[in-house]
């Protein structure tokens, strides 16, 4: 058991103190925000829990885990969030595929996605002026909470019962004493 911590520990320290990862203008970290302006932007962005934030271009894909993506600018690929929230300004692009899971889609006017806007276990919410290429997929949490919820009563309902009757057997079996 000590060792195992030991060894979390180790890698957690290991990954905290990671050196930024860069390649041809690729932009890539751990625990540190990512922030993109005119003056400095990029191929492609990766981020592990951390944001993502685009005030000017992104040339490659934005793929963010554990974190948000705000984007007021141009995103010439895929954007992709992984347990985030990905929130587009007014009169902001996407070439490619948006996709979000576990987490909401924010897209505000004129906003537009080159290819498919896709939502799993998330919910949507874009203004009437949203142009997306391709198709829109949202999936609701709902989808599988309630399945989760019904079954979870269910359970609660036995339990319950099976405790009742036990209760009542006891009582049964176990006379109080006259007074």
């Amino acid at each position: 058991m000590a060792r195992t911590f030991a060894v979390c520990l180790l890698a957690t320290a290991l990954a905290a103190a990671a050196a930024p990862a860069h390649a041809d203008q690729d932009a890539v970290q751990f625990f540190r925000n990512i922030d993109v302006t005119p003056d400095t932007p990029v191929q492609d962005a990766v981020c592990f829990f951390c944001n993502v934030r685009v005030e000017g271009e992104v040339a490659g894909d934005i793929v963010v885990f554990f974190g948000d993506v705000r984007l007021n600018g141009e995103a010439r690929q895929d954007v992709v969030a992984f347990f985030g929230h990905v929130s587009a300004a007014d009169n902001s692009s996407i070439g490619g595929d948006l996709v979000s899971l576990f987490g909401s889609i924010h897209l505000g006017e004129n906003v537009t996605v080159g290819d498919d806007l896709v939502a799993i276990f998330g919910v949507v919410h874009s203004a009437a002026a949203v142009r997306i290429g391709g198709d829109r997929v949202v999936l609701s949490p709902w989808i599988v909470l309630c399945p989760i919820l019904a079954v979870l009563l269910v359970i609660i309902v036995v339990v319950y019962e099976i405790r009742a009757r036990r209760r009542r057997l006891f009582a049964q079996t176990y006379a109080l004493p006259p007074h």
